[in-house]
């Protein structure tokens, strides 16, 4: 409950893994949402939908932070989605890995397997502990620590 006029808040932040499944989402409940976009000047972002400084599609390699959409609720008030792939260090206790959703989830899966991928071109065998290389990843990656090779 608020004493805040319907329609007044601006820019309020909806942190997401994936902007485009988020986007997805609020577009099957009816929201009328941009495409996404990131900024090419600073703080285009905050601007109305289609401002000269918000360049089309994501940040280049979907880097963290940098990926954004907008839609307004019934009320009128201005929402941010804010693409975050991997946390700043310190932005998430190290000793806990947690997802918000089960597609927070498959797209940690999706990032592990890419990078364990890599990992066995690398060495140029299977690794039969892909498990254990995975929740390394993961948990790395959340805590926005180093991530295994």
């Amino acid at each position: 409950m608020t004493s805040a006029s319907p329609g007044s808040a601006e820019n309020l932040y909806l942190v997401v893994s994936d902007v485009e499944a988020a986007r997805a989402q609020l577009m099957a409940r009816g929201a009328n949402i941009t495409e996404a976009f990131h900024a090419g000047s600073p703080g285009a972002q905050f601007q109305p939908a289609g401002a000269s400084g918000q360049l089309t599609g994501p940040a280049t390699d979907h880097e963290s932070y940098r990926t954004y959409a907008t839609f307004s609720d019934p009320d009128g008030n201005r929402w941010l989605l804010q693409e975050i792939t991997n946390r700043l260090p310190g932005r998430v206790d190290a000793s806990e890995t947690t997802f918000a959703s089960p597609c927070d989830l498959a797209g940690a899966l999706r990032r592990a397997e890419a990078a364990h991928g890599e990992h066995e071109r690398r060495t140029g065998q299977a690794d039969a502990n892909w498990p254990g290389w995975y929740a390394t990843y993961i948990a790395a990656e959340q805590a926005g620590e180093e991530l295994p090779t």
